[in-house]
């Protein structure tokens, strides 16, 4: 059995402290919380922050651990203390549209997608936005980061994975749009595949250089999709979907190896690994933080390899894969993620520079 969180509203997003029992939930309310947990006592709820005047989309640790980075449809990001529950710092205007999601890339940058496609990169250490990526014509639905190769995909509503260079500063490639929207990414085989999870269920593999078109699709978890996906090891995934249903997956040979997990029916909003990962985080629309003693859960599957997510050698430029981005492809149907259609009040505001003065 899980240890389980009455969070008592939606979550929309979860990360865990980088070196500590602590786990952060994003909630429908703009509310923070932030629980302290251990193996032989029920988790404790260490902070409540009214964090946002719209739902909290996004939420990650930053300045290891120090503080918690959140980001809202209010188009806003706050950075709050974790100690205090204090605002270190505020931008307002961080995004033309909804932010709706944030991922560490270095130790002094993250990056931060919106419903309009639109991706920045913020450097900490000179206080400002670095670089904005206008690639994608819908929601930003996950990202991740190739650090050697300092690459950064994204995946969206539209339907298509990104590549950007962030060492060049542009984007790299965008792949032939697909049949349905792409909600979850992660690199695998070591920097060799790209697996994309998407509306339909079906997973979309990608071979690194050639991000044009998948190179083979895995059905068996279709017509449930697969809206959050955690790399296990180079070989394995798990994936959670909109049955409740929390999945080990196998790569290469593609094969679901056994569920491991579930929020009964309630559609999976999220999956995080602790710091040592000895725990899987996971939320659903059950309004439950969930978590999961991973070795008990695995059991049967294997030896559970505890590697970091693998990342693309810095050689690799893949120069061959550079390409102009379409901008008058023609426009998709918006997505049907609860991120976008709940608390989804857009406005647009001005720019600043400001944010991580205090950081």
């Amino acid at each position: 059995m899980a240890m389980e969180i009455n969070l008592g509203k939606l979550a929309f997003d979860i990360d865990f402290h980088p070196s500590d029992n602590l786990v952060a939930a994003g909630l429908i309310t703009g509310h923070l919380h932030l629980y302290r947990f251990s193996v032989d006592s029920e988790p404790v709820r260490l902070l409540e922050v009214n964090a946002h005047s719209e739902s909290c989309r996004a939420a990650r640790f930053i300045n290891g651990g120090r503080a918690v980075l959140t980001g809202s449809p209010d188009c806003s990001i706050l950075a709050t203390d974790v100690e205090t529950g204090a605002t270190i710092a505020r931008l307002d205007n961080a995004h033309e549209a909804a932010v709706n999601r944030l991922i560490n890339l270095t130790e002094s940058t993250v990056a931060s997608g919106d419903d309009d496609g639109c991706i920045k990169v913020w450097d900490t250490r000179e206080r400002s936005c670095c670089n904005t990526f206008d690639v994608h014509e819908d929601y930003i639905s996950d990202m991740t980061f190739a650090s050697d190769a300092m690459k950064l995909l994204a995946t969206s509503g539209d339907g298509t994975l990104s590549v950007c260079n962030l060492r060049r500063n542009k984007v790299q490639v965008q792949s032939e749009f697909s049949e349905d929207e792409l909600l979850s990414v992660v690199i695998m085989k070591n920097g060799r595949k790209v697996v994309c999870g998407s509306q339909t269920g079906v997973l979309l593999l990608y071979s690194w250089g050639c991000f044009k078109d998948c190179s083979d699709r895995f059905v068996d978890l279709s017509p449930n999709s697969i809206d959050t996906m955690l790399k296990l090891d180079e070989d394995r995934i798990i994936t959670g979907s909109e049955n409740g249903i929390i999945n080990l997956v196998g790569i290469l040979p593609n094969r679901i190896l056994q569920p491991i997990a579930e929020h009964s029916e309630y559609p999976v909003e999220c999956l995080a690994f602790s710091h040592d990962r000895k725990f899987l985080g996971s939320i659903a629309h059950d309004q439950m933080l969930k978590l999961w003693d991973l070795d008990n859960i695995l059991q049967g599957s294997g030896n559970l390899q505890r590697n970091r997510d693998g990342a693309r050698d810095s050689d690799d430029d893949d120069d061959d894969d550079e390409m102009d981005v379409d901008t008058d492809s023609s426009k998709f149907n918006k997505g049907t993620k609860t991120k976008r259609k709940l608390g989804n009040n857009e406005h647009a505001l001005g720019s600043s520079n400001d944010f991580f003065a205090d950081l």
